[in-house]
């Protein structure tokens, strides 16, 4: 094929002139492309949830150390003459966030002042061995996020799965493995069970499965209560409101180290419960009705999902994995039966979801996160209050619920945003201007 050959411009043809200049201007075919696929790998990752979960963290972090700073007595005394020596007030603020965070860091991951190994190793465990519950209740919580069912109830769940799992666990007598694995599936049948009269009513009633969840919280604690009144789940002429202790030789979670380490076997039970919930979320025909649902419900009806079903199965799956949590408690580190066998780990796990943005994979990562933080903290407690790290918790709550305030603070781009692009070609009225 012969090129073609271009028209002469008139000097008074303005049209002309115009189509020149964009002809010279317009970009080769090669280029575009390229240019079009980088930006928007940066668009994406710029715009990407992760960015936006890790940048709340970040701002939670820098709102602690304002705190900290505000609330330390040497900071007070040198702010008095900050205008005669500014560099004291400075140095003071930099001394006391670095004191209170190097403690959340020997706390949580490595104790770099320890006398020995085993202690300076030992932080990193803890912060697993908390964070094992928070995975497992949290993915629960997700699982229901994701099916648009805002279970609340993961508190009361975890108190069910500690009763069922205890009482298998000081009660039967079985061989090593299988009493172990008994106990454990009690315990999910426990939480299952009481998220699931949450899921029947909201699918057979409409009944608000917030409330129902709260609900039956407060009815988990009360009854968890009254049973440690019983002879049943008390220990004999005790006066304390404690279960018996379950036989640590076949009911409890094998210890992965030898003590002083607490680390269990129930730490590979939530790398499993991620694994398994990924694969039930993204790979299985229930997870995509989970998904279905929870996106809109009108839709999946219409294309023959029962919605109801689909309610009451995600209740049942989302109860049986905060059952688990409460088998990491009575199962792992308690060992026993007792009123607070909950913690506020059900309430935690909200945090844990929503950080993990109700995927398998950030659910677990914010786990480990959740679980650090409180390991930490109980060393931190000697540089500072330990009400800052709940306070970075709220924060890193308050700004996962609103994206747009992180993407504006950092000036992120939106999901699906496009940038403005530049003229390239002028048009004929700029040319004859």
């Amino acid at each position: 094929m012969s090129e073609e050959t271009p028209r002469p411009v008139a000097p008074g043809d303005p049209g002309a002139q115009a189509e020149q200049v964009a002809g010279e201007r317009a970009p080769t075919r090669g280029d575009a492309p390229r240019e079009s696929r980088t930006g928007e790998l940066v668009r994406d990752l710029l715009s990407g949830s992760w960015l936006v979960s890790l940048l709340a963290i970040v701002l939670a972090l820098l709102a602690g150390a304002v705190l900290i700073a505000v609330a330390d007595s040497d900071v007070q005394e040198a702010a008095q003459y900050f205008l005669a020596r500014p560099g004291d007030t400075f140095s003071a603020i930099w001394n006391a966030v670095y004191a209170a965070y190097e403690a959340l860091f020997r706390g949580a991951i490595y104790d770099f002042e320890a006398t020995s190994l085993t202690r300076a190793v030992r932080p990193i465990t803890e912060s697993l061995v908390f964070a094992t519950p928070l995975i497992l209740a949290g993915l629960g919580l997700a699982v229901g996020f994701r099916a648009g069912l805002l279970n609340i109830g993961g508190q009361g769940q975890i108190i069910l799965g500690g009763i069922f799992g205890a009482f298998i666990g000081f009660t039967f007598q079985l061989p090593v493995v299988l009493h172990v694995v008994v106990a454990v599936l009690g315990a999910a049948l426990g939480g299952a069970l009481w998220a699931g009269i949450a899921g029947v009513l909201k699918a057979r009633t409409g009944a608000n499965e917030v409330i129902v969840t709260i609900m039956l919280n407060n009815i988990g604690l009360y009854l968890v209560a009254y049973l440690l009144t019983t002879p049943a789940f008390r220990i004999p002429g005790s006066p304390n409101p404690i279960s018996p202790q379950i036989s640590t030789e076949t009911a409890a979670y094998p210890l992965l180290l030898e003590p002083p380490f607490r680390l269990h076997a129930g730490f590979f039970l939530a790398i499993a419960a991620t694994v398994v919930v990924w694969w039930l979320l993204d790979r299985s025909t229930l997870g995509f009705e989970i998904r279905a649902a929870g996106a809109n419900p009108h839709a999946a009806r219409t294309a023959g999902i029962s919605v109801e079903r689909v309610v009451v199965l995600t209740m049942i799956v989302s109860g049986a994995l905060c059952g688990l949590a409460g088998s990491a408690q009575v199962l792992g580190t308690e060992h026993v039966l007792t009123g607070g066998v909950a913690a506020s780990y059900g309430f935690d796990a909200i945090t844990v979801a929503l950080l993990g943005r109700s995927r398998p994979v950030g659910t677990f990562l914010a786990g480990l996160l959740f679980g650090a933080l409180r390991a930490g903290g109980v060393l931190m407690q000697s540089e500072t209050s330990i009400d800052i790290i709940l306070v970075v918790q709220s924060i890193i709550v308050l700004l996962i619920a609103a994206p747009p305030l992180v993407r504006a603070i950092f000036r992120l781009p939106s999901p699906g945003a496009r940038p403005r692009r530049r003229a390239s070609v002028r048009t004929a009225k700029e040319v004859t201007a």
